[in-house]
């Protein structure tokens, strides 16, 4: 951690130190407890991120890894509360619905698409997909019903071109 190029964030230093000589000792404390090295590292690194921000407390404490390995194990907790609630609403839901595959002018539709500016995306999302009427699509927005009406013809001969010119969908015929 660097403020001037070269020279250390006061205070740093000893975190430097102390994330060097723990990390990998509370990796391999919390890969026992997850049951997975990947889950461990996240949750050591996000605990070490927190004593960062706190470090000039934190490193006056007799056990500052006593605290990283605590908020380790609470995020590690938390991760299979959440991970827990997840699969049982899962399964109360139900195998997905099956997804009929996608045409390829739906996929050439939606390449064009992304050919296109935000707000521009936005207004044909809302007025062709959500079936909003342009009224309520300048309200969503908070812009005039001018606005969307001139973005939507904007949108359409922008769609128009890039479907008509497979050179301008970046593909080559």
């Amino acid at each position: 951690m660097f403020g001037e190029p070269g020279r250390p964030v006061e205070g740093t230093e000893d975190f430097d130190s102390f994330y060097a000589a723990a990390f990998a000792r509370l990796v391999g404390q919390l890969a026992v407890v997850t049951g997975d090295r990947h889950e461990a590292e996240d949750v050591v690194q996000e605990a070490m991120a927190r004593a960062a921000s706190r470090w000039a407390r934190l490193g006056a404490y007799d056990a500052p890894e006593a605290w990283v390995r605590r908020v380790a194990f609470n995020l590690a907790v938390s991760g299979h509360r959440r991970a827990r609630r997840r699969l049982g609403a899962l399964l109360r839901l139900g195998p997905p619905a099956p997804v009929p595959p996608v045409s390829v002018d739906a996929l050439a539709l939606a390449e064009a698409l992304q050919g296109l500016t935000v707000v521009h995306r936005q207004v044909v999302v809302l007025y062709y997909l959500a079936d909003l009427p342009v009224e309520q699509v300048a309200a969503e927005l908070r812009v005039p019903v001018g606005t969307v009406k001139a973005r939507l013809a904007r949108a359409r001969g922008a769609l128009a071109a890039r479907l008509a010119d497979p050179a301008q969908k970046g593909m080559h015929p």
